[in-house]
């Protein structure tokens, strides 16, 4: 079960994401910003990774695939 802690994380993530991109929007510096997004993409998928390696798991503990 998805820990309700990693939720937020990812949520945190995203909205300070979401506000740097804006910020450096408006400064007339959009490659920063995407090199942001960029960043935060990478983070999370850091973080969620474990995660997708037990749904893989499970999968193939369901399936019978060892």
């Amino acid at each position: 079960m998805v820990d309700i802690e990693l939720i937020f994380r990812v949520a945190g993530v995203g909205i300070i994401v979401a506000v740097l991109n804006q910020v450096l929007k408006s400064a007339d510096k959009p490659e920063q910003a995407m090199m942001v997004t960029l960043a935060g993409v990478i983070v999370v998928l850091m973080m969620i990774i474990a995660e997708i390696g037990t749904l893989f798991n499970t999968v193939r503990q369901v399936f019978g695939l060892f």
